[in-house]
């Protein structure tokens, strides 16, 4: 059973620290893969997002025998975390190196690639499930909770910011190396994030000495055994009432933030209009400040009301804003300047900040409500559920970009790999308006769906803390009751 949290001010900022080595490869991987494999590799578009897809569909099929083994009782978390690390950072930056631009065949470069992504994809979730969540054993409290994620979430618009930021400086690396190693830019990059990753993920380790131990074996905790546990847990946390309504929330968000993501560049260049070096900063310096801006208002209004209420309403103002940037237009001008390189990105920030402050928070509720019904505490299964979910949706949403690309015209695969200054201006107007409607329209259609998805989940904070009381009341063998907790069992 979970205690309330002994982690101090120093301890709190340690744990959040490690969301960088999460943030920081994520960030990298979706928002540039996708065009390091089109435009370096030379790989067509419906099939590089393939390779995506299938790497992400393996680590989600991955989440839940990680999330099953770190719920055992005996094992450590943070050792878990701590293994993960120099495996992580060397696949990731194997993944951005022109290992197999050079082949002639479609097929060998896809296979090379898919592999190679599967491995980071690995290591990844082995940090991340664990990292996430230990906080459900930290601490039961409502509002602790989301104050410690909203500080961690708060520190990942900087690591949204730098893996974004550093990645737009493969141009300029790639004139520092020799015309011969000038296509592995994007790895020297990869690298520099990888070094800072893993610090940060043994700091992130070392807080959390002396305010976390690993589970110890008791007649209420059962541990999971194989993938045949670990699926009927998965059933029987699917058929909490919330959980799907939850997870449609988590699938359709993250499909729509994908999509956009993945698209940034073609977004700058062709959209937008502006110059790659250029554009990009003011992409990203805008979401991320947006993101800066977000987290402590969607964390006010989460202690004030609840986090239902929170993604509800700041996701809905987004919603708006992605409908009413493609009325306007991504071209739109004031004065000459490209003011979507400011406003579309803000539109982005203010759902994913909102998105990331409260997710992993919501999820943690049905980390009780799971108890109360069954009498098991299994925090990693529940956290690699929603991950395994998650990552299902930002694979769809990577993949249908892939797709659409191809169904709108364009495809980069003949012309010649291994120079970053290959993203070449598209003019064709239906291209174009494609690249457009990606960006914003069709996610938007997404975004409505997760909202809905949001409406629907019934825990708010008023059942949360009823379940609470008479979980406490089951905990201590009195007599307890399920009256008012009807919408949630």
């Amino acid at each position: 059973m979970a205690q309330k949290s002994t982690l101090t001010k120093r301890k709190k900022t340690g744990y959040a620290l490690g969301i960088f080595t999460e943030s920081l490869v994520y960030n990298m991987f979706y928002t540039y893969y996708l065009t390091f494999l089109n435009e370096i590799v030379g790989i067509q578009p419906k099939y590089s997002s393939i390779i995506i897809f299938v790497s992400i569909a393996w680590d989600a099929i991955t989440d839940p025998m990680i999330g099953s083994y770190t719920d055992r009782a005996g094992v450590d978390k943070r050792k878990v975390m701590k293994v993960s690390l120099l495996p992580l950072a060397l696949t990731f930056t194997v993944a951005w190196t022109t290992v197999g631009a050079g082949f002639n065949s479609q097929f060998l470069k896809i296979l090379v690639y898919t592999l190679i992504s599967m491995a980071l994809w690995v290591f990844y979730t082995m940090y991340t499930i664990p990292y996430y969540a230990v906080v459900a054993e930290l601490t039961e409290d409502y509002d602790e909770r989301t104050q410690i994620r909203s500080l961690s979430s708060l520190l990942n618009a900087g690591a949204v910011g730098l893996g974004n930021i550093l990645p737009a400086l493969v141009p300029t690396v790639a004139i520092l190396l020799t015309e011969k190693y000038e296509s592995n830019a994007y790895a020297v990059i990869a690298a520099i994030i990888s070094i800072m990753a893993v610090a940060l993920g043994f700091v992130c380790c070392k807080s959390l000495k002396g305010v976390y131990e690993p589970k110890k074996a008791t007649d209420s905790l059962e541990s999971q055994t194989g993938l045949k546990d670990t699926f009927k847990a998965f059933g029987q946390i699917i058929k909490l009432k919330p959980a799907k309504y939850f997870f449609l929330f988590v699938f359709f968000f993250l499909a729509m933030s994908s999509m956009i993501q993945s698209n940034l560049t073609y977004m700058v260049i062709d959209c937008i209009g502006m110059d790659y070096d250029t554009g990009i900063v003011f992409v990203i310096l805008s979401m991320v400040i947006s993101m800066a801006i977000v987290v402590p208002l969607v964390e006010k209004t989460a202690e004030k009301k609840d986090r239902r209420f929170a993604v509800i309403l700041f996701l809905s103002i987004a919603l708006v804003g992605e409908i009413a940037l493609k009325i306007i237009g991504l071209d739109a001008q004031v004065g000459g300047f490209k003011i979507m390189s400011i406003i579309s990105p803000a539109v982005l920030g203010l759902g994913v900040g909102t998105f990331w402050t409260l997710f992993y928070s919501m999820g943690y509720d049905l980390v009780e409500l799971d108890e109360f019904k069954t009498g098991k505490r299994r925090e990693s299964i529940i956290t690699a559920l929603p991950q395994l979910i998650q990552k299902f949706g930002s694979a769809f949403g990577i993949l249908a970009v892939g797709q659409l690309l191809s169904f709108y015209g364009y495809d980069s695969s003949a012309d010649p790999a291994g120079s970053e200054s290959l993203i070449q201006v598209v003019t064709d107007p239906k291209i174009v308006n494609g690249m457009e409607n990606i960006s914003t329209i069709i996610p938007a259609a997404f975004l409505a769906l997760s909202i809905i998805s949001a409406i629907l989940y019934p825990m708010t904070r008023e059942r949360v803390n009823l379940l609470m009381t008479e979980l406490n009341k089951k905990r201590k063998g009195e007599e307890y009751t399920t009256e008012g907790l009807e919408k949630l069992l």
